[in-house]
């Protein structure tokens, strides 16, 4: 990067506005997809840094957010080829912050959630976290409408036998939605 570039960056106080103004959500959106505060950070702070490079380009746009967004489940859904899976643990937090542990279903849930394939979680995330359509999901993560859909199908389904049907029933009653 030249000079003129780096003094146009860091000269260009929007940046920094919108990392201050954005980034505990980014950062809840961020281990929502990869199941641990750590994994979030990491995929926050290189979206981050793609969107730094980028600044110049995207500022005048309306919305950089679903840049970032879109870069983290991009880098999320691609980082099985860079590294093995880890196991999430429910163990307390070693500081003296104690939050509650989840009930029996919610951790497997959690468990569950955290062991499906990657392109299968993200794609859950974007459908029911970020609320997007199959037809947005596809275009984000550069695959056709139908495996969005298999996709969610099969993570779906793994989800319902693993922590079972009455997950699913109050979910949908907390939408108001009927069977």
């Amino acid at each position: 990067m030249d000079d003129e570039r780096r003094r146009q960056l860091e000269a260009d106080p929007r940046f920094a506005g919108f990392v201050a103004e954005r980034g505990d959500a980014l950062l809840r959106y961020g281990y929502v997809l990869a199941g641990n505060p750590h994994d979030a950070a990491d995929l926050v702070q290189e979206a981050l840094l793609k969107l730094r490079a980028s600044w110049p380009r995207l500022r005048a746009k309306d919305n950089p957010e679903s840049y970032v967004r879109t870069t983290m489940a991009r880098l999320h859904s691609a980082a099985w080829r860079l590294r093995r899976r880890e196991l999430l643990a429910w163990d307390p937090p070693e500081h003296g912050y104690h939050d509650a542990l989840p009930s029996e279903d919610e951790q497997a849930m959690w468990e569950t959630l955290a062991g499906l394939p990657r392109k299968q979680r993200v794609v859950l995330v974007l459908r029911y976290y970020e609320g997007l359509r199959d037809e947005e999901i596809a275009a984000a993560l550069k695959i056709s409408r139908g495996t969005v859909r298999s996709q969610a199908s099969r993570a779906l389904d793994k989800l319902r036998s693993a922590v079972g049907e009455h997950i699913e029933e109050g979910v949908m009653s907390d939408r108001g939605e009927r069977r």
